[in-house]
């Protein structure tokens, strides 16, 4: 019998032995079939094409295809939601816009983005930039701050949403310099700027869709809620410089479910400052006019916690401010 019970025991521990090597083999050839990108925001747009080429990019350096799929709707918090029920192997994967530590805050969500996702590295940011039509009374952003204050509510501005990062950049701005502004949401910003365009509108917070129309001399930005003066709005001052201690970021990073394995994380941490180096994707940004920033796993999961407790605070104060 305790031969038997030994026997039990020695093979129970190489079935262990086994089980392991077999699961460390796996994530060692990792990734051994193709890699599923989720991009939550329609094909054809600039964040669509960004997430393609950094597809590419990371495809070309773990040697194996990355396919996008786009899903578009919950504020681009749709990959974040698939991140919950997805397997934690490294072959479904998210792309992950800062407004999904916001939405849950928002309304109810499926996912909590610190409990329910992996977060592998950020490799791009967005800018928020104050725009007018070109033949607007406002030359700068204290022209506009002017007539705020001297015609409360009367300053309409639009975004691409209720709570989008273009809303915060004037809320932030609105609460510092002490005004009261309409906020009127659209769809897209395509929309805005026509109705910007059409008289419409007196302000319009776009992201770097504005630049070539900005290029043409058909719109003027008078701001930028960066930290530092981006390349492609080089003459134009950020709204620190300006006066105001407004800064909103908004990086763009990847994600993962929960429990994913550190070595795949490495692995494709690496992949993506590789896919930083790829000309594809450094002509994808250029295009657009989006800055690169990386932070890797460590300091994105970092960004991530500090950020999703921030944002409890922010939403109060859009809320009883807009």
């Amino acid at each position: 019998m305790k031969k038997f019970a030994q026997s039990v025991v020695m093979s129970a521990v190489f079935a262990l032995g086994v089980g392991a090597t077999g699961v460390a083999n796996a994530q060692s050839d990792y990734p051994n079939k193709p890699i599923t990108l989720i991009v939550p925001y329609a094909a054809g747009g600039t964040t669509d094409i960004i997430g393609r080429a950094l597809a590419e990019g990371m495809g070309k350096a773990l040697g194996q295809t990355i396919v996008v799929e786009n899903k578009p709707g919950a504020a681009g918090s749709m990959g974040a939601n698939e991140m919950v029920s997805t397997k934690p192997d490294g072959y479904r994967l998210a792309l992950t816009p800062v407004g999904i530590f916001r939405q849950p805050y928002l309304q109810k969500t499926r996912y909590d983005p610190i409990k329910d996702l992996t977060y592998i590295a950020a490799f791009s940011t967005y800018d928020f930039a104050f725009t007018v039509a070109a033949d607007s009374s406002f030359k700068t952003l204290e022209d506009m701050v002017k007539y705020a204050k001297a015609n409360p509510g009367d300053l309409d501005f639009s975004t691409p949403g209720q709570y989008s990062g273009n809303q915060v950049a004037m809320v932030q701005l609105s609460n510092a310099a002490g005004f009261k502004a309409t906020h009127i949401p659209f769809k897209s910003d395509a929309e805005a700027i026509t109705a910007l365009l059409g008289g419409h509108l007196k302000v319009s917070v776009l992201t770097n869709v504005v630049i070539p129309m900005m290029q043409a001399g058909k719109v003027r930005v008078l701001a930028t809620a960066a930290d530092v003066r981006p390349e492609a709005f080089a003459d134009v001052p950020t709204v620190t410089e300006a006066g105001w201690p407004v800064v909103v970021p908004s990086p763009l990073g990847l994600g993962g479910p929960a429990g994913l394995p550190q070595d795949i994380v490495q692995k494709l941490d690496d992949a993506v400052k590789s896919a930083m180096e790829d000309p594809a994707f450094i002509n994808a940004l250029g295009q657009y006019g989006v800055r690169m920033q990386y932070m890797n796993h460590t300091d994105y999961a970092a960004f991530a916690k500090k950020t999703f407790a921030s944002e409890k605070d922010l939403v109060q104060s859009m809320g009883l401010n807009q």
